[in-house]
């Protein structure tokens, strides 16, 4: 068959890298020279430990499973095992690390419970001050801002892929689309992996999708001098992932409550440390709409203190900071919207937060109920 895939992010490439896979020709648009969504705009996090229990959970772990074998076929992608630790300060957060390392997923998720000691041996960066924290072997990482290019290049190499930026796709027909250069690419079926952006035609296919929209802003710092040998968080992400929900939670929230800033801002600290020695460090979480269109220092300065208290120096000099926007799927019980929108056509969008974790299985699963 012929696909053709809209949208150049790490959801519609994948979509591609599963049909190519399966023997199909594909055709990949992209309305922008390259991808510029939240594609790009993230921490290039594989995170397993966080994710909800059940599908959620599943998923991610057969995700992580899919990017490692990717990662041995692509070196550009930059995929590592490094697995997180979410540092704990405080003997409430220490309470919810301990609950969930002696729960009855520990295992699937790949949790150990380190004290101070422990966890500066496995991560000598981390020279704060801290009681321990919660490692999840299991997360990974990859290059966000080279995972795509590094694709398509392998999958040009198939002979059987076509990358076609800078167009916006404007008509669906029964045998493929029309561009805004009036440029019509024929194929079986249709696949539009937009992200964020359901105004125009995914409109007009699909109404207003089920799902919301979620801006966050982030910075890379200058390269930090030393390896940080795994993904780092604070205490605020167990509020944050569903993973950590229980009674300890429930008393971490009431005992210990969020910074006005973090809280304001719904914030949490992921640290990542990209391969060129630079360190990518987030997030805020806004969800009412209209969107402010600059970022707010606040945040910036919240989480470069405590950054600099868990690595026990001043955080690099951020150098770059940037604003993005995810769609998140409405219905909690599902990892992304998926919904055929005509004969031809599918939309897949709204993975939220869960995007480049889980995109790989969810292409998977787009194949199989496509019958590619």
């Amino acid at each position: 068959m012929r696909i053709l895939i809209v949208g150049g992010g790490v959801l519609g490439t994948l979509h591609a890298w599963q049909a190519v896979e399966r023997g199909h020709d594909v055709v990949q648009l992209e309305r922008e020279p390259e991808a510029r969504g939240a594609s790009v705009r993230n921490f290039g996090l594989v995170w397993v430990g966080g994710r909800a229990s059940g599908s959620e959970l599943a998923t991610a772990r057969r995700a992580r499973t899919l990017w490692e074998g990717v990662g041995e076929r692509v070196p550009g992608l930059g995929f590592r095992a490094n697995g997180s630790l979410t540092v704990v300060r405080t003997e409430a957060e220490l309470a919810v690390a301990r609950e969930v390392s002696e729960g009855a997923e520990a295992s699937e998720r790949g949790y150990q419970l380190l004290d101070a000691t422990e966890t500066r041996a496995l991560n000598p960066a981390l020279k704060g001050d801290f009681l321990g924290a919660l490692q999840c072997e299991r997360d990974a990482a990859v290059e966000p801002r080279t995972a795509q290019p590094a694709l398509r290049a392998e999958l040009a190499g198939t002979g059987r892929y076509t990358w076609r930026p800078g167009r916006e796709v404007r008509h669906l027909t029964g045998t493929g689309v029309v561009d805004d250069r009036g440029e019509r690419h024929d194929g079986d079926v249709v696949v539009f992996c937009t992200g964020a952006r359901t105004g125009g035609l995914v409109r007009e296919l699909a109404g207003d999708p089920p799902v919301r929209r979620v801006r966050l802003q982030m910075a890379q710092t200058e390269p930090l001098g030393e390896e940080l040998t795994t993904s780092v968080a604070d205490g605020d992400s167990f509020r944050y992932y569903p993973a950590y929900r229980g009674a300890s939670l429930d008393s971490l929230n009431t005992a210990q409550p969020q910074r006005e800033v973090a809280r304001a801002h719904r914030m949490q600290l992921l640290l990542v440390q990209r391969l060129d020695g630079s360190l990518t460090i987030g997030d805020t979480h806004e969800y009412d709409e209209p969107f402010a269109f600059d970022v707010t220092e606040d945040p910036y300065e919240h989480l470069a203190d405590v950054a600099a208290g868990l690595l026990g120096r001043p955080l690099p000099r951020i150098r770059r900071r940037w604003a993005g926007v995810y769609a998140q799927t409405a219905d909690t019980g599902r990892i992304v919207h998926r919904a055929r929108v005509a004969d031809n056509a599918w939309l897949v969008t709204g993975p939220g937060g869960r995007g480049m974790t889980c995109a790989p299985a969810i292409a998977e699963d787009t194949a199989g109920e496509l019958g590619l």
